[in-house]
């Protein structure tokens, strides 16, 4: 442009003034400047929801014999990446009971049922006591078995390499702890309340607070692995994983009791969770090949 050009050039108008009463415009939302555009909203992920649940109730009522959990869920887009990648070879397992690593009472202390006591501070968030009982389908316990949990910390961070989620790291609480069952197939833990995290499933996912339990057999080949939830949590309808279950009964085996007898004075708060490892009445258990 010379200086003709510009000197013919009438200047820009001056932004024009909102009109009175005129509706205010919104910022976008955060949670949708961070999702790619293939990713759908909790909106569309919950109807999704409703609509397959009330699919497998009429295929059910119609004489379908399902699954407890339904594999290929398709809210739950990650579980793609969880399938196997190479076929299945069955294997000897007690040739791998040869080459695994064993336990016995005394290579379990009883401080890693301790949660809070790993480190020499204190870890932040509430202090809970989780107590169940690990029974057979008959109701019987099942006695010195060998119980593992893991768990994200206060803020909802696991101690993991691969978690993301921006939140503070614990300096007092690893999420690990294990303890074997008594010979009432009781077991004890205490620990700190976990919190939700997020997990790019969709946009603004997050997953409800949660407990991992691994329970093994009486060999490592018979390794089972479960959730516990939190009685009350507001994401229970909005989480995929936790709806791949079908049956809202199945649903309710998973999440933990307040119980205020267990509760610890001036210490903890209480809740008790059984697992029940088969028969009708048995928990949910994760699908072997997610492990």
């Amino acid at each position: 442009m010379t200086l003709a050009d510009q000197a013919s050039t009438p200047p820009a108008a001056a932004p024009a003034a909102p009109a009175p009463n005129a509706p205010a415009a919104f910022a976008a939302a955060p949670e949708s400047l961070l999702a790619t555009p293939v990713q759908v909203s909790q909106a569309e992920i919950t109807q999704e929801i409703r609509d397959l649940h009330a699919e497998y109730d009429r295929r059910e009522a119609a004489g379908e014999v399902l699954p407890a959990t339904m594999w290929d869920f398709p809210p739950y887009r990650s579980s793609i990446l969880r399938h196997p990648t190479k076929n299945p070879k069955l294997v000897d397992p007690e040739t791998i009971e040869l080459l695994s690593p064993a336990f016995g009472q005394r290579d379990v202390a009883a401080i890693e049922s301790d949660l809070t006591l790993q480190h020499s501070g204190e870890p932040m968030g509430e202090r809970i006591t989780v107590r169940g009982r690990l029974l057979d389908s008959w109701g019987r316990p099942i006695a010195n078995q060998l119980i593992e949990i893991w768990q994200a910390n206060a803020a909802g961070r696991y101690i993991h390499q691969r978690d993301q989620h921006p939140a503070p790291l614990d300096p007092n609480f690893t999420g690990a702890g294990r303890t074997v069952t008594n010979d009432q197939g009781e077991y004890l833990f205490t620990t700190i309340k976990p919190g939700p995290y997020p997990w790019k499933n969709h946009t603004n996912a997050w997953r409800p607070a949660h407990i991992h339990f691994s329970v093994f057999g009486s060999a490592f080949t018979q390794r089972i692995v479960t959730q516990m939830y939190f009685p009350g949590d507001p994401l229970f309808a909005l989480d995929p994983i936790y709806n791949t279950i079908r049956r809202q009964r199945d649903r309710d085996a998973l999440i933990s009791i307040y119980d205020h007898d267990l509760t610890v004075p001036e210490f903890s708060m209480g809740y008790r969770f059984d697992i029940v490892v088969d028969g009708p009445d048995a928990t949910w258990f994760e699908p072997e090949e997610e492990h």
